[in-house]
């Protein structure tokens, strides 16, 4: 299959292209780096990322950047910001690229723990995830050509916690976190949230 993976060069994203290179065609898609750009936020750079890619059997988005902060720390910007990249940004992928994607091909999106675990200072991200979530579910429902979407909820990825000084001892290594989107992929559901810990 050829795979579309966005944000390729992040953590997670890394891992995913590693886990599916040795048997898929991967394209590398990053904000500023890889070999295509795409920006979240811009419905018109989705669009003219699916347009340059050709023909393409799955999407993998492994990015979606949003904020951290207390109900006193977060502004109409953070709130905003989320809206437009984790959110719509995910969802505009599958709105648009409906259009491209070959039969029978697959999208997975990634939302995380926070939507169903919120912890102090993740109320943007624990509300982008639910949502993401009931779009997937909802969504599956009218896709054509039997294009299936699913969702990933990844856990604190190790790698992650380290290099922020957290204790890394409640975390999943992100090669372990990579196995739920080779199953979303290389499977056969779809509307489904797949929670990383069930592939490991």
């Amino acid at each position: 299959m050829k795979i579309i993976v966005i944000g390729a060069t992040g953590t997670i994203g890394k891992a995913v292209v590693d886990i599916l290179a040795p048997d898929h065609q991967i394209l590398a898609v990053g904000h500023s780096s890889g070999d295509m750009r795409v920006e979240l936020a811009s419905s018109d750079s989705i669009e003219k990322m699916f347009t340059a890619a050709g023909d393409f059997d799955a999407v993998i988005s492994a990015a979606g950047p949003a904020s951290f902060g207390s109900l006193d720390e977060l502004k109409d910007d953070d709130y905003e910001f989320a809206f437009r990249n984790k959110l719509m940004g995910q969802i505009n992928l599958v709105r648009l690229g409906r259009h491209y994607i070959s039969d029978r091909g697959c999208f997975t999106l990634t939302t995380g723990i926070l939507s169903q675990r919120p912890i102090p200072g993740s109320a943007v991200i624990s509300m982008v995830n639910a949502a993401l979530e009931g779009f997937v579910r909802a969504a599956a429902l009218e896709l054509r050509d039997h294009v299936r979407v699913n969702a990933v909820s990844p856990v604190f990825v190790k790698e992650t916690m380290i290099k922020r000084g957290m204790d890394p001892s409640s975390g999943m290594p992100a090669a372990d976190t990579a196995r739920a989107y080779k199953a979303s992929v290389e499977g056969k559901e779809t509307g489904q949230v797949l929670d990383v810990k069930d592939y490991v």
